[in-house]
Order: C-alpha cells, then sequence, then structure tokens
C-alpha cells in the first residue's frame, strides 16, 4: 500500500522534519500523500551517519557481507514488487507494462553487482626476484547518488549498487516528484537485518539539501543522473573539492534509417522510442534520420501509429502512455513545439496537451512529429523530453552521419538497415555511448553504459562502473635479498 506520508531514512531510523510538501497523481493532479522535505540541516545529519558507518563498521573490509545485503535487497524487491509496480504507476505515472519493466530490471542488476564483489580481488605481480607488487581497488567513503524522476528506482539503484558492491556507504538524494514512492523501496531496503545503520541514507529534498552532498568536503564521490545544466553545475562545485563526479545526462538520440531498412519492424520500435515513459528517457529516440526512398512510407507508418496512441492514466488497461510529471512539463514541451512550428517545422502529427474532457485535470500530452529542415532548428538541438519526434530526411550515408554527430550530446543512437556490412560501418562513425542496430533500448548490466560530449561522464553497467566508486592503490614490498 502506498504510504500516505514518507519520511527521511537515516542512520537506520525514519526521520521527520518541519517542512510537509504534499505529493500528487500526475493523472488528476489530485494530492495523495505528504513528505518530510530534507532540509540542508538533515542532509547533513545523514551524510555524518554515512561517514561513522564507513569508518565503525565491517562494510567496507566485508565483501562477503556485501553480497550478502545486495542479494537480500533483490529477494525483498521481488516480494515488494506489486507495491513497488503499484507506487510507480500512482506517483509517476508510468503505464503498468512500463512501471513492471522498471521494477524487473532490479533484481538482476542487484545480483550482478552481488556476483560481481567476488571477481574485482585487485592484482599481484613478481616483479624482480624478491619484490612483489599489488594493486588494491579500494572503497573512497560516502557516495552521494542523485536521481531523477523519471526512473527513480533503476537509476536510484543502477548508482547505488555498484557504489555498495565497492565498500563505500551512500546518501541517496531522491526526486521530489516521487517521495511516497522512495519511501517505499527504503522500507524494502530497511527490512535487510544484515544492513549496517548508515550505510544506506536517503533523503528527499529540494535543491538546498541536494547542494549539500556536492558541496560537502565528507562527501569525495556523486554520481548523478539528470539534466546536462544540472550536471554541469554539479561539476564546477564539486571541482572545489576536487570530487569525483559520474555525470549520466541527457540525450538526443538519433534513430538513423536508411533506404530498404525493415520498416514494418521500424515502425512499432520508433513509436515505443518516443512514447516510453511518455518521452521522459534520456535515451528517446527523438530524433528520426530516414533516408529519402524510405521517407515516405515510415513518415506514413508512423503517423498512422503515433495518432493512435492511447494516454490515459496508469491503471487504465486502455492506456498505451501515461502522463507527463506534471502541467508545468507540459506547457514547457508544449512551448517548445510552438516556437518549432512557428519557425517552421511542419506539424505531420500533432498532438499536445488534453485540454478538454476528464483527463483534462492531467499532465497529459499526445504524441507529436515534427518534420524539420533544418538542422540548425533548437527543437533538433535542445533535449525535449516529452513525446515529441522530429523527422529529417538525408540521402547519402555521409550526410546521415554528420546530422547524427551534429549534437551537444552523445548518449546513445540507433541504426537500422538491411545492408550486411553498412549499420557497423555507422556504428562506428557515431558519437555516442551505445549504438543498436535495427533495435532500441537494449541495455544490458554486462555492459558499460554513459555518453560522449555533453551526455556525461564516467560508465555505469559493467564492470568498468566500479571506477567511479574504488581507488587504485599499489604497494610495493619486498620479500627477499634483491639484486640490483
Amino acid at each position: 500500500m502506498l504510504t500516505k506520508t514518507a519520511l527521511n531514512w537515516i542512520d537506520g531510523q525514519w526521520v521527520d522534519t518541519s517542512d510537509h510538501r504534499d505529493s500528487t497523481d500526475p493523472a488528476t493532479g489530485e494530492k495523495i500523500g505528504t513528505w518530510a522535505c530534507a532540509d540542508a540541516a538533515t542532509t547533513a545529519t545523514a551524510v555524518d551517519a554515512a561517514v561513522r558507518a564507513f569508518a565503525d563498521t565491517p562494510w567496507k573490509d566485508d565483501r562477503r557481507l556485501r553480497s550478502r545485503v545486495l542479494n537480500a535487497l533483490a529477494d525483498n524487491v521481488e516480494r515488494h514488487r506489486d507495491e513497488l509496480v503499484e507506487a510507480l504507476m500512482r506517483e509517476n505515472g508510468k503505464v503498468r507494462a512500463e512501471a513492471a519493466f522498471e521494477v524487473g530490471m532490479v533484481p538482476p542488476k542487484l545480483r550482478f553487482w552481488a556476483a560481481a564483489i567476488h571477481t574485482e580481488y585487485g592484482r599481484a605481480a613478481e616483479v624482480r626476484p624478491g619484490q612483489l607488487s599489488l594493486v588494491l581497488r579500494e572503497p573512497i567513503g560516502v557516495v552521494g547518488v542523485i536521481t531523477p524522476f523519471n526512473s527513480p528506482v533503476i537509476l536510484a539503484v543502477r548508482s547505488l549498487a555498484p557504489a555498495l558492491a565497492a565498500g563505500n556507504t551512500v546518501v541517496i538524494k531522491f526526486p521530489e516528484q516521487t517521495a511516497l514512492l522512495n519511501a517505499v523501496f527504503m522500507r524494502v531496503l530497511a527490512d535487510i537485518a544484515e544492513l549496517p545503520a548508515g550505510v544506506v541514507n536517503a533523503v528527499t529534498t529540494d535543491r538546498e539539501g541536494g547542494n549539500v552532498l556536492v558541496e560537502s568536503p565528507d562527501v569525495p564521490v556523486l554520481s548523478f543522473t539528470g539534466s546536462t545544466a544540472t550536471g554541469r553545475a554539479i561539476a564546477a562545485t564539486a571541482a572545489k573539492h576536487l570530487k569525483r563526479v559520474g555525470l549520466e545526462l541527457g540525450g538526443k538520440t538519433p534513430m538513423i534509417v536508411f533506404d530498404g531498412a525493415d520498416l514494418e519492424a521500424a515502425a512499432p520500435v520508433l513509436e515505443k522510442a518516443i512514447t516510453t515513459f511518455a518521452g521522459q528517457f534520456c535515451m528517446a529516440g527523438s530524433r528520426l534520420l530516414v533516408q529519402r526512398g524510405a521517407a515516405q512510407e515510415l513518415r506514413e507508418l508512423l503517423a498512422d501509429r503515433l495518432a493512435a496512441v492511447t494516454v490515459g492514466p496508469a491503471a487504465d488497461p486502455a492506456s498505451d502512455m501515461g502522463p507527463l510529471i506534471d502541467k508545468a512539463d507540459v506547457e514547457r514541451v508544449d512551448r517548445m513545439v510552438r516556437d518549432a512550428i512557428a519557425e517552421g517545422a511542419v506539424p505531420v502529427v500533432r498532438g499536445g496537451p488534453v485540454t478538454e474532457g476528464p483527463l483534462s485535470a492531467g499532465a497529459f500530452y499526445r504524441p507529436t512529429l515534427l518534420e524539420i529542415s533544418s538542422p540548425s532548428a533548437e527543437i533538433v538541438r535542445r533535449e525535449v523530453f516529452g513525446p515529441v519526434l522530429t523527422l529529417q530526411v538525408f540521402d547519402t550515408e555521409a550526410e546521415a552521419v554528420a546530422l547524427a554527430n551534429d549534437s551537444d550530446y552523445g548518449l546513445a543512437a540507433s541504426v537500422w538497415s538491411r545492408d550486411a556490412h553498412q549499420p557497423l560501418r555507422v556504428a562506428r562513425e557515431l558519437k555516442a555511448g551505445t549504438v543498436w542496430i535495427n533495435n532500441w533500448a537494449v541495455v544490458l548490466d554486462e555492459f558499460e553504459e554513459g555518453g560522449y560530449k555533453q551526455s556525461g561522464q564516467g560508465r555505469l553497467n559493467g564492470l568498468a562502473a566500479l571506477d567511479d566508486f574504488t581507488e587504485y592503490k599499489h604497494i610495493s614490498f619486498v620479500t627477499g635479498v634483491i639484486d640490483r
């Protein structure tokens, strides 16, 4: 059952504050509960608890304990799956299939890191007779994890799991928009008997509380997922303490479709690429680049599919796409669309806000498809974070690559072609951290994920994720007489 009042979890206890704020259902705009906003002092208390836990508990030195705890959390998430799904639907707005997909990704990720703990012991070598070198990977200390509203459970765990696996303690700054869900997840985590108090702390707070994690010298590592603008500001502030900062930021994913591609197979994937999570997804396929010979057919296929998408409340089985997170985002997205049309974009499908009927009280926005002729148009250069797809036509492979790379972002890309050699050739040329061929949004725990350019730095998923959360230590020692 969704809690009615969400508190903060600090040093193994629920902590209230005097600042209670409302949580609302984005599908109706109705109040569904309240949450205790952590101010700077409360967040600093969470940091202090994490510092003590790192120093005084066996957590950083006992990898078997860490493995057991991560596996226990995976078990608990599976037991409370339905509760987490319902909370995600109610407060975040995801339709049931999307909410179930997000929650379903959590246990395998936790189990991956529970196992990975036992694979990374460093390395040793006898560099000359009687002289050994030992390289260890050690936890750094307190990790600050800052997560966004769009996929709050999996994105928190994506940073939390490797940070804990490496032996660090953590303070999570959860998003305000999903405060009740945050509390449900922390109840699931708090039920683990072996987890020492203070190893994981969580606050739901606004910018004031979040700034504590960025500015505190006691938080040497930050893992942030969110907008590029906020990521830049965090990196600039964190530089004062030379914090290690991992950033997964915005995206403007190009979906390149070549002549001869299987358009019947591509069209439903391209539709989902912009409507999944109502387009509130850093890897949303928001830029369609289609070769001229395929353009008309694909334009018609997508226009039909996008116009047929049913928006509605998450709990309605007929809903294909839920609401945006709030009414302010609806206005922001629609303002970008209106500006684009004023600048020359041609609306192939003009969706837009739902302004009449029972859905008008919610934050609903119907999918939109805009055809763009100018590569400098703002709508193809800025992240919309909503169900708005742009379409650009190209003639040659080189032009497609140039258009795709002509972006400040480089998080992901997709290539569609039946040619045996073209997709991999194009993928090698794209400036993106992940490239899918004849597919979209395949993300695996075992393989690294992250961005080029303004889409971030560092990698999450894959064993390389440990780089953000560990220090290398080289120990050189003599075991006998060395002949120099």
